[in-house]
């Protein structure tokens, strides 16, 4: 047995004491709905505890094995959903009031994945509404607070609720969704591991849309092999999501922890440089030098597309967002949150011809980068250039929102309009305790090669061991 609390234990942590008898899937499961009920009323990271139905699923996990039957290293782990992924027997709101509630009679091929390896569903997890936010406010549930201050900050978006379960102890793993940064947003605020994959990696049936050319699905966990052994079912073809179709599926495990020596990693001289906040700077540059000490070749270069990426209208994902909500804008948009409603008005002043022309030139810039990153393995970076600011401030009026949002996905922006893969995972604090964030982008479809380079600096370092004080919350 470890000598970390069972809430703040890893996947694998956990996995091994299952299978060495020294808890099982059921008291497993019952003290993480112990742990949200203490701590979800401050937090407010669930809109949904399926406190029951958990329990239900934990004993047939627990009865499986009492027979010998493992499914693998998920086997009896508890975990989040955000509340975009379709489950059957649950409603998915999308963190608004202006859907259908009924419960859900199709299963998401994700949380079906996750079933079939032994999974055990918790729960459902504030979003952002529709997942159209970086910040991580919602006006309509409740933003769900970033556990690392007492004072409400800003937890990123969209997948806010997931990241807030996860680096409180709520759940060791949740899903979430990319599509500008909401997986790896809201895990470099609230320092946790978020793996946003490549579109076409996973499968977005069932999973409410926001931008059927940039979506990405992917797990917020407490370790990078957390993340590795999700993601390694998660994976794989489905005839339901077309993106996905000739995709084959890419072992992570076996290269993890193969380490980096003699591998190349592109510092960008060009990108991903703009408005850091001088204690980020420091992180970035420690981290940097850590991956020089495991022997890996650190090389300033040229990336003009990354650049280029940034000057890029939000055509795609806004257009898409307007043909998806096209009734909802017609007929609810008052019932909308203040920060999304106005934005969902705008998005349909994009022209067609603005729109097609943002698409060639995207698909431009992935074709140039091919040469561009010939000679690189990953490229790092910061995952935001600020740390989480207080909900108050961004809350106050559009215009400050908006600023923030800029700020906070224009790192991560990036990475989804270069169909990059990424992961971002824990490379310090602040002064005032707040996480900071290590961006590790790789090419198209590389997961594999992320995670690697990802575990080797996590375990060269201390930061996933750390963990919110969250005694003003239990007080």
């Amino acid at each position: 047995m470890t000598d970390t609390p069972l809430h703040y234990c890893t996947i694998t942590e956990l996995g091994a004491m299952l299978r060495a008898g020294d808890v099982t899937p059921t008291n497993l499961t019952a003290h993480f709905i112990e742990r949200i009920e203490s701590l979800n009323g401050p937090l407010n990271a669930f809109n949904l505890v399926t406190a029951d139905r958990a329990m239900a699923e934990a004993v047939a996990a627990e009865a499986l094995l009492s027979t010998g039957r493992d499914l693998g290293p998920l086997h009896g782990i508890p975990y989040a959903v955000k509340d975009l992924f379709d489950v059957v027997g649950l409603p998915t709101t999308a963190g608004s009031r202006t859907v259908d509630t009924a419960p859900k009679t199709v299963e998401s091929e994700v949380t079906r994945r996750l079933a079939a390896a032994g999974m055990v569903v918790l729960g459902k997890t504030i979003t952002v509404e529709f997942a159209k936010g970086i910040v991580g406010i919602n006006n309509i549930q409740g933003t769900p607070h970033n556990p690392w201050q007492e004072q409400p900050c800003v937890p990123g978006g969209s997948s806010a609720g997931t990241a807030v379960a996860v680096a409180s102890g709520m759940a060791p793993m949740g899903l979430g969704t990319d599509t500008g940064g909401s997986v790896r947003a809201p895990a470099g605020l609230c320092g946790t591991v978020g793996l946003k994959t490549t579109v076409g990696r996973v499968s977005r049936f069932g999973v409410f849309p926001l931008s059927w050319t940039l979506d990405s699905v992917g797990p917020l966990t407490r370790s990078v092999e957390d993340a590795a052994l999700v993601h390694q079912i998660l994976q794989g073809e489905d005839t339901r999501d077309d993106s996905t179709l000739g995709i084959r599926s890419d072992d992570v495990l076996s290269p993890l922890k193969a380490g980096i020596k003699g591998l190349r990693v592109g510092i960008p001289e060009d990108a991903f440089c703009d408005g850091l906040n001088t204690e980020v700077a420091k992180a970035i540059a420690a981290a940097v030098e850590i991956f020089r000490d495991l022997g890996a070749t650190v090389e300033i270069f040229s990336y003009p597309e990354a650049k280029q990426a940034t000057a890029l209208p939000p055509a795609i994902n806004g257009a898409e967002a307007a043909v998806i909500h096209e009734e909802r804008i017609d007929s609810k948009i008052d019932l909308m949150d203040p920060m999304v409603g106005p934005r969902m008005l705008d998005d349909r002043k994009h022209l067609a011809i603005d729109y097609l022309k943002t698409k060639q030139e995207m698909n431009r810039l992935r074709a140039s980068q091919v040469e561009t990153l010939r000679d690189i393995d990953v490229v790092l970076s910061a995952t935001t250039p600020i740390p989480a600011a207080s909900v108050d401030l961004l809350n106050g009026s559009l215009d400050i929102y908006l600023e923030y949002a800029a700020q906070y996905m224009a790192h991560t922006n990036i990475g989804n309009r270069l169909g990059l893969c990424g992961l971002s995972l824990p490379c310090g604090f602040t002064t005032e305790g707040l996480p900071i964030g290590l961006l590790i982008n790789g090419k198209p479809f590389t997961e594999a090669m992320i995670l690697r380079v990802g575990y080797a600096y996590e375990q060269a370092t201390r930061w996933k061991d750390e963990q919110p004080n969250l005694s003003w919350a239990n007080s």
